[in-house]
């Protein structure tokens, strides 16, 4: 009579083991894998299941992935847990860009999968996130949010799974199969500007009126530079012999949750300086601006003062600036009636800036550099509006050049 005897395992093809429990014979696999710190192995012991045939699957599933090196270690950490206590710490942005991960993270994501376990995350789980949160989202309760903010929602969850996976915490990212809404979905909202003569009426309406921030006014319209840039704006930053502005810092404002709100001053959107040349009008402008603040206060005129301080020299506040806007065009309305331009919102003279330069004629690569644009393509994208009419002058000019008419 010959007896077969059981095939043992070699050391690297792990083991299968019976044991007992009060609901009856469970099974336990074991294996080794690489030791956290890259010296050696360890091994792993993963308990509970209820035939040989599925420890012997997940086992072989197990095995694969550490010859592949894509083995992730069993954890019950929550997505949750990750997101607030090690990913979002862990980051180093913007103080303006860091809140508001904090602030979505908080109000969109957690509350709706952050007790779902990281490793058990898919990305049919996120597509039904987004779903819902552009049906239902919004806090107060008022309907869903926008496309473009849940595409953002989807931005930021998919670089914090990216770096689960580059920690080894997960084998792939599912936020590379969930769906969230397209980029032509998500894009911005139609923009709103004035043409050349309705900026021409409200700034010589703000200069008859004395508006305060008239000057405010003036140079945003001139030189399109953003809010916060124009709010930063030092006095040594402005060359009057050469007529040029120096852009090198901005103003935001940064929302803490619980702690109030600061005005952080750090450079500029994009990260870098950029100098924008200012027409002679403008510079005038400016000048009878320094004056008058140096009638107030000598301080408020030094080469280290801000262009466009609030009353006690401070840094104006983004939203107040904002609305002060607001009620200027409000007040112009009322001046001029039928003439009065239509209400826009602070950032749109930035624009009606770049709009009436691109339709002038003006090379759009002078326009990016302008704006502060990391790249021209951005600024065709946003202004795209504005090409069919550059289409038809471009068109009209080559037939001149052509025929002689």
């Amino acid at each position: 009579m010959t007896i077969s005897k059981r095939k043992r395992r070699s050391a690297g093809d792990g083991g299968i083991s019976p044991y007992q429990t009060k609901s009856g014979e469970r099974f336990l696999i074991k294996y080794r894998v690489p030791a956290p710190d890259g010296i050696g192995t360890k091994q792993v012991l993963r308990r509970g299941y209820t035939s040989q045939k599925a420890a012997a699957a997940a086992l072989r599933e197990a095995l694969v992935e550490v010859g592949k090196g894509t083995y992730v270690a069993p954890t019950k950490l929550t997505l949750g847990e990750y997101l607030t206590e090690t990913w979002l710490p862990a980051l180093r942005l913007k103080p303006s860009t860091e809140a508001s991960y904090r602030k979505n993270v908080r109000l969109h994501v957690v509350p709706h999968i952050g007790g779902v376990a990281l490793a058990g995350l898919t990305g049919q789980r996120l597509t039904a996130l987004y779903r819902k949160l552009e049906s239902e989202g919004r806090v107060d309760g008022a309907g869903g949010l926008s496309a473009r903010t849940v595409r953002y929602i989807h931005t930021i969850v998919h670089r914090a799974l990216r770096d689960a996976v580059d920690d080894g915490l997960l084998a792939a990212n599912p936020a590379d199969k969930a769906k969230p809404p397209t980029n032509a979905q998500a894009k911005s909202p139609e923009l709103r500007y004035w043409t050349a003569a309705q900026l021409a009426a409200f700034l010589q309406w703000a200069r008859r009126d004395e508006d305060e921030l008239f000057p405010a006014w003036q140079l945003l319209a001139m030189t399109g530079m953003r809010r916060g840039e124009a709010l930063g704006l030092r006095w040594s930053d402005l060359d009057v012999t050469a007529a040029r502005v120096a852009i090198r810092r901005s103003a935001v404002l940064v929302k803490h949750h619980g702690e109030g709100e600061t005005i952080e001053i750090g450079p500029p959107k994009n990260g870098r300086a950029r100098v924008v040349d200012v027409d002679p009008r403008t510079v005038a402008v400016l000048r009878t601006h320094r004056a008058s603040l140096a009638e107030l206060d000598l301080r408020l005129a030094r080469d280290e003062a801000l262009v466009l301080p609030s009353r006690n020299g401070d840094v104006r506040h983004p939203e107040r600036f904002s609305r002060s806007f607001a009620a200027s065009i409000a007040r112009a309305g009322k001046a001029l009636g039928d003439q009065a331009p239509p209400a826009i919102r602070l950032h749109d003279l930035r624009h009606t800036h770049a709009t009436i330069l691109l339709l002038a004629g003006e090379h759009p690569k002078v326009v990016q550099e302008r704006l502060g644009h990391a790249t021209i393509s951005i600024t065709l994208d946003v202004y795209s509006h504005v090409i069919p009419t550059m289409q038809r002058e471009a068109a009209a000019r080559f037939a001149e050049a052509v025929y002689g008419s």
